[in-house]
């Protein structure tokens, strides 16, 4: 029996408009959906929170034993869970697996947390025991984006439910279904109790009431710097956490002992990987110059020789960019570089919406494709001539998610890596990278610092609760 049916979602359950999820690589209709609209915050709100308390009273192997359940199912319905992926997201069938096979790991994880030790016993000036406990924080609000849907949000309703909280989660509605329903089905055939996880795809709007409910004391963010900021405004003006993971231009370090053979593979994954549409995505390459006219010539074969298609029904190594608006900006950017001097070494060309891997050449800190974050298979490549410039260059960016470093000398890499602001390093590999058990976040313009991964996650969904106890009531001057 299917794990997700669309002829299920078809009975209104919620206030906003019925959506057409659609397939990027053909437009055809795959199924429909109801949109939530901001008055249907806060009834899920109210039912998370009514649902959570027991949620959080019942013993920690029995939360542990639900996501334990949840990361089986990911696996045992990974056929037909790939197949959404593919075609709602516009994955490669390889980077459906990946999804999957972080969403499984992310549920073991989690469930992990469960039995983490809550808390530490404190020294005390006084005759009394003293300790700190954690204690979930109650309901947590999730937005999560269209790139990697599955990931992007199981990686925090898994440890969120697992410490004990309820979720609200509003994943982008161009992926509701491997973004937010595959979610829900999954949980409740895992034997979540009802109320504790609540899907409403819908807009900015949305997402608004859902920053501003006074019922969710914490709001886990994944998109747009841009949108990140009023999050985070809004969160700042309610008093409340937001942890906010956001867009990056990383760059890609290329010294001039590299081998050239084994670095263009890795270059080509970094820059157009899922359409480079990944916050991590490798969006400059810096390349020594006694290396860089070579490493031009050679990425750019390697961006021709890639193919890109339908990824439901051939086997290619991209496929479609998300939508229409997408397109506009990728292309965009590239014709905005190229008119200010860039030279377009491969790609820039598209058919409806896949776009062809692009390289650019002659690029500097006034190239548009090379200062902003494309979101799209565009790979610009800048030459420097010491490693103090590389190091410069790497640091000059609004942005500090994720640094590749590749160098025969692993030792000069991690020294060089010391003076770039940087959420992640990655010495001799590229930019794009993911595991469940690893801390990810960025700095400046990519977010608030590392927040998912074993410590931070109990740091993100739980508060911290001094307690003490006297065997007498406390004596006092008065």
């Amino acid at each position: 029996m299917p794990l997700l049916d669309p002829k299920n979602w078809q009975s209104r359950t919620l206030s906003g408009p019925r959506y057409t999820v659609t397939e990027p690589a053909t437009g055809d209709p795959l199924g429909t959906v109801d949109l939530a609209g901001a008055a249907d915050v806060g009834p899920a709100a109210e039912a998370a929170r009514a649902a959570q308390a027991e949620w959080a009273r019942l013993p920690h192997f029995v939360r542990a034993g639900v996501l334990r359940k949840a990361g089986d199912l990911f696996t045992a319905h990974a056929e037909e869970l790939r197949e959404w992926i593919v075609r709602e997201s516009g994955s490669i069938p390889g980077k459906a697996d990946f999804e999957l096979h972080v969403a499984a790991q992310e549920c073991y994880e989690a469930a992990a947390l469960a039995s983490r030790p809550a808390g530490q016993v404190l020294p005390s000036e006084a005759p009394r025991l003293s300790y700190t406990r954690r204690v979930p924080v109650g309901v947590v609000g999730v937005i999560s984006p269209f790139n990697a849907p599955l990931i992007l949000s199981i990686r925090s309703v898994a440890p969120a439910l697992a410490l004990g909280n309820a979720v609200v989660l509003k994943p982008d509605p161009r992926t509701a279904v491997c973004g937010g329903l595959a979610l829900a089905a999954v949980f409740a055939e895992a034997g979540l109790p009802e109320n504790l996880l609540h899907i409403l795809p819908g807009g900015a709007e949305t997402g608004a009431a859902l920053v501003a409910d006074p019922r969710v004391p914490v709001i886990s963010f994944t998109g747009s710097t841009g949108a990140g900021r009023a999050v985070g405004e809004v969160a700042g003006r309610h008093l409340k956490r937001a942890h906010l993971e956001l867009g990056g231009n990383s760059a890609l370090i290329v010294l001039e002992d590299a081998d050239l053979d084994a670095v263009i593979s890795t270059a080509a994954w970094g820059s157009f990987f899922h359409q480079g549409q990944i916050c991590m995505t490798t969006g400059r390459h810096l390349v020594h110059a006694s290396l860089y006219e070579e490493y031009v010539e050679r990425l750019a074969a390697k961006a021709d020789a890639l193919a890109v298609g339908d990824p439901h029904r051939a086997q290619v190594h991209l496929g479609p960019l998300i939508d229409g608006g997408q397109l506009t900006k990728v292309h965009g950017l590239v014709e905005a570089s190229t008119a200010a001097g860039a030279k377009l070494a491969a790609g820039g060309r598209h058919e409806d919406l896949f776009y062809r891997p692009t390289v650019l050449a002659g690029v500097d800190d006034d190239t548009p494709a090379y200062a902003e974050e494309v979101f799209g298979p565009v790979a610009p490549v800048r030459s420097f001539h010491t490693v103090d410039e590389a190091a410069a260059l790497a640091a000059r960016s609004s942005y500090g998610l994720s640094l590749g470093i590749v160098t025969r000398d692993a030792a000069r890499g991690l020294e060089l890596a010391e003076r770039v602001p940087t959420g992640i390093v990655h010495i001799n590999d590229q930019t794009v990278n993911d595991e469940a058990v690893a801390p990810f976040g960025g700095v400046a313009a990519s977010g608030t610092g590392a927040r998912f991964g074993g410590e931070a996650n109990l740091e993100a969904f739980t508060d911290v609760r001094w307690t003490t106890v006297r065997a007498d009531v406390a004596p006092y001057p008065f």
